[in-house]
């Protein structure tokens, strides 16, 4: 028993070292691999924000195409242009449809995953990582991986630096911090996945969703809504991948919000 639980003590350490702050201090040297120089916080950027709104733009225009029988509540509240826009994307699509009320009898809905795949050539998933005691990671399930390209959102409730998050975060591995100190909950259980939601709802005007909230379950509508899952590098192992960060402009399509998996958690920090 005691050794069962020594174990379990040890496992549990060694996942949560690497959020502890004198663990951290102490082993940058030993692991120079986790170090990436940024001379400014302006310069922290792999790729264009033009070149990351593009994408997002692009694959969630795809699901929201596929999943088109769907939204037809959301349509309704939609100005001609847009509607005119949708239908213009489908008829290049589908050149045999005239008619979108149609549409449901003539087109096969395809996976999430499947729509990545045949939007930006690849599809990733979440799996059992591959690194000791790490748990679960994200793999390229199907396609290859151009370099500077967007492989996952990191989901979750977005907390401001005054915002209250201390009981979200006891045995929380997912809380990440962002340059400017903003944190994001991206744990898909417990109180995380109840405020989560709650925010979800709050947030809702009719049939308009602002925000995706089936990342918190297996049935996951945004499949770029993995990052959370993404492991960091280890001393055997180099990192394939940085993370980035993004700031969606208000301008952002409303009737593609449905697919965005952050909230804010106060109602007036729309980030």
């Amino acid at each position: 028993m005691p050794g069962r639980l020594l174990r379990g003590l040890w496992q549990r350490w060694g996942r949560y070292k690497y959020r502890f702050v004198p663990w951290i201090a102490l082993n940058l040297s030993h692991n120079p691999r986790t170090l990436r120089y940024v001379p400014e916080e302006s310069k922290d950027k792999v790729i264009s924000d033009e070149d990351v709104l593009g994408t997002l733009l692009k694959v969630f225009q795809a699901l929201f195409l596929n999943d088109f029988n769907k939204q037809s509540e959301i349509l309704t509240m939609l100005p001609e242009s847009v509607k005119s826009k949708y239908q213009d994307l489908l008829a290049v699509e589908h050149q045999g449809v005239k008619l979108l009320e149609n549409r449901h009898q003539q087109q096969s809905t395809f996976k999430p995953e499947e729509i990545l795949y045949k939007t930006l050539g690849f599809s990733v998933a979440q799996a059992t990582s591959s690194l000791i005691s790490a748990g679960k990671g994200v793999f390229v399930t199907k396609g290859l991986v151009p370099k500077g390209t967007v492989v996952s959102m990191y989901p979750g409730t977005v907390y401001q630096k005054y915002e209250p998050i201390f009981f979200q975060s006891i045995g929380n591995p997912f809380i990440f911090r962002c340059l400017d100190g903003v944190l994001i909950d991206g744990n898909d259980k417990g109180i995380s996945k109840v405020v989560y939601r709650s925010c979800n709802g709050r947030d809702r005007l009719g049939p308009l969703k602002m925000s995706d909230s089936t990342w918190l379950t297996s049935e996951i509508h945004n499949p770029l809504a993995v990052g959370q899952y993404v492991n960091n590098c280890s001393n055997d192992r180099a990192a394939n991948v940085c993370y980035q960060e993004f700031d969606v402009p208000a301008v952002f399509p409303i009737e593609l919000k449905q697919y965005l998996p952050n909230i804010a958690y106060s109602y007036d920090k729309q980030r």
